[in-house]
């Protein structure tokens, strides 16, 4: 059995894989051929939410059933998050980092942790 952590931590990777997904979708390229550029922006989202998002108490049980921690705390981990991730994935492939680019992914990310995290605060407290 899975751990409160444990699903958080499962439903941001899943979050985050279908963000991205979304974000070339919204380019029209969904092609699996693809994957290696999806990876490009998915892996470094990964590293600079898992290297940032424990400094916001994001895995903390009490930040994660309340709901005020959970409007604030989400987000505003995004918007250090994203312009990390835009410099890890510039420095890896050797280009410079959009502030356009990097923008959209903040906020988009942002709405779409915040959704995933709405839902689990939902789920975590349906019994209390």
């Amino acid at each position: 059995m899975l751990n409160k952590k444990q699903i958080l931590i499962i439903g941001d990777v899943i979050t985050f894989a279908i963000l991205t997904y979304i974000g070339f979708a919204s380019h029209g390229e969904t092609d699996m051929a693809l994957l290696p550029r999806m990876g490009a922006i998915f892996f470094p989202i990964l590293l600079g939410w898992f290297l940032l998002a424990p400094w916001f108490g994001l895995f903390d049980e009490n930040v994660t059933t309340t709901h005020q921690n959970l409007l604030l705390r989400a987000p505003l981990a995004m918007l250090f998050v994203a312009p990390l991730a835009s410099i890890i994935r510039s420095a890896w492939l050797g280009s410079s980092a959009l502030p356009t680019f990097t923008f959209v992914l903040g906020a988009t990310n942002a709405v779409g942790i915040y959704i995933w995290r709405w839902f689990y605060y939902k789920l975590s407290n349906r019994n209390k």
